[in-house]
């Protein structure tokens, strides 16, 4: 908590822009000049005529060199007081418009740049908060942060992720904790779940599928359900516990998420097959064996995390799909999922009416759509628009 972080607007670093961008983020060829400028630092930003522009995080090691935090004028600003009230406005929004307490402890408390809070995610978890840094910046200015979420949630404890990608793009590290794991048992809409706030992916949960979670175990009453890269069993364990599904198969390839379905599973009083394995092998071996489902969810990993992925990642998610479909029953249900940001629903829409051609199958789609209220998009930031869930009857 330097002093580089911390001074008023008036004794940090100038950065001139010679053009303004349009969105909240500036890239290197933005940037005209950058006086006294350290990575990760907080930095006044001036248009190219030198009128002020606003305020923020500087990086010039990340393909995003500057994630503007603010437009007010820099020689006003406070970190303190701006963390202060992004923090407040983004959990009143989930406690008392969206109202989530009243039906689950776990859900997102910050969404990055729809929260104003650019490089950063916060989830909590119970009495829990995982922070998720994207930026050096963010990742620096940690205890001013944690400082914000205290006077909303005095008891939290925090717990700081980033993805090795991350660290080595913007340039920090974070240590590892002290203890192995650390698990907590969270609860939404009626059904617990098991999560170790120390492993696994992102935050350790997926709260973004929550709604889909639901909605699609409306659709599950007396089908065989077969969840796809299912995780800790999220839509499995919904679908036998709330859906009343005949049967669920989670398949899973990470032995430990794996394992976690099945806690789950026991968790909720329900009967789930784990199944430890690769989708695209189980897949093919339920064809052979002329398997097929009444409830097929088919939520992967992110399969376009950059640009240099993404036909490779367009290839995968057609393969998969492609696969999927065959797996349903006539009349059956398909809630096919994607996480990539760079795929656009309306892509994704065409890959499933590829896939559908493919297969020779009808595809109805009864519902589109993305992340729950608690990861709300700013409208200048559309990519933050990641999530894709469509809901199929399959003919």
């Amino acid at each position: 908590m330097g002093d580089k972080i911390y001074s008023k607007a008036g004794g940090l670093p100038r950065v001139k822009l010679s053009h303004a961008p349009a969105g909240p983020n500036a890239f290197k060829r933005m940037i005209d000049t950058a006086d006294r400028a350290e990575p990760g630092q907080l930095v006044a930003v001036y248009d190219k005529n030198g009128n002020p522009y606003g305020t923020a995080i500087y990086n010039p090691r990340s393909q995003i060199t500057l994630r503007i935090v603010s437009r007010e004028n820099p020689d006003e600003f406070s970190v303190e007081k701006f963390l202060d009230e992004k923090v407040s406005r983004a959990v009143s929004l989930r406690r008392g418009v969206l109202r989530l307490p009243e039906r689950t402890d776990a859900y997102r408390l910050v969404h990055d740049y729809a929260d104003g809070l650019p490089g950063l995610t916060a989830d909590i978890y119970k009495d829990q908060i995982v922070l998720e840094f994207y930026s050096l910046g963010m990742y620096r200015l940690w205890p001013a942060i944690q400082a914000a979420f205290k006077k909303q949630f005095p008891e939290a404890v925090f717990h700081h992720r980033a993805s090795a990608y991350t660290q080595e793009m913007e340039g920090f590290s974070i240590k590892p904790e002290a203890a192995a794991s650390h698990k907590t048992r969270i609860s939404e809409n009626g059904v617990q779940f098991e999560l170790d706030l120390k492993a696994g992916y992102k935050t350790g949960f997926f709260c973004d599928q929550r709604e889909n979670r639901l909605y699609a175990s409306s659709l599950a009453a007396g089908r065989r359900m077969l969840d796809i890269c299912a995780y800790t069993g999220g839509f499995g364990v919904y679908a036998a516990k709330l859906g009343g599904a005949s049967e669920v198969t989670c398949v899973e390839l990470d032995p430990e998420a794996s394992a976690l379905s099945r806690r789950n599973a026991n968790i909720n009083r329900v009967s789930v097959d784990a199944v430890c394995a690769d989708a695209f092998t189980y897949m093919r071996q339920m064809l052979e064996q002329k398997r097929r489902y009444g409830l097929v969810v088919l939520d992967p990993y992110k399969l376009v995390s950059s640009r240099e992925e993404r036909e490779k990642g367009i290839f995968k998610y057609r393969d998969f799909n492609r696969l999927a479909l065959s797996l349903v029953e006539e009349g059956g249900v398909f809630v096919t999922c994607s996480c990539s940001g760079m795929v656009s629903m309306e892509e994704f829409s065409f890959i499933l009416r590829g896939a559908a051609s493919n297969t020779g199958r009808r595809v109805q789609i009864l519902k589109k759509a993305g992340a729950g209220p608690d990861h709300p998009v700013a409208a200048d930031y559309p990519e933050g628009e990641y999530l894709k869930c469509i809901f199929c009857r399959v003919f």
